[in-house]
């Protein structure tokens, strides 16, 4: 359950954007512990991210807000929303529906590089729980 609804002023006055008003963003299967993909946010995405509790990125390329999953279905519940002790990343903690690359993927980090060059798979393996 996110529990972060009301808490946006206090993110954004601790993240510090870059130039273009953006901050990366890591989002990470609650689960398993893959790294599922890495985005943009401004402070609308964060603070949208916040409120509803749906991981919502900066689209670079369509320069727009964009709520992941919205049109492929491949959406992002936040459960937990933390910030790196700079605070100049921020990390999504999330329960993901479906695959979150648009490759189709699970993870956005499907190649390794191998001795031979890149090898394509479905992402890391999951965390083993400690």
């Amino acid at each position: 359950m996110f529990i972060m609804i009301g808490n946006a002023d206090a993110l954004l006055s601790a993240v510090k954007f870059d130039s273009k008003g953006l901050v990366p963003v890591i989002a990470q299967d609650r689960a398993t512990g893959v790294v599922r993909m890495l985005a943009w946010a401004n402070a609308g995405a964060l603070r949208a991210t916040v409120q509803n509790g749906l991981a919502t990125f900066w689209s670079r390329s369509r320069n727009e807000l964009w709520e992941k999953g919205k049109t492929s279905g491949n959406s992002m519940r936040v459960t937990d929303l933390r910030l790196d002790c700079d605070g100049d990343a921020v990390l999504y903690i999330v329960d993901a529906n479906g695959p979150s690359c648009h490759t189709n993927a699970t993870s956005c980090f499907f190649r390794s590089v191998t001795a031979s060059g890149l090898a394509a798979d479905d992402g890391p393996a999951p965390v083993a729980a400690t």
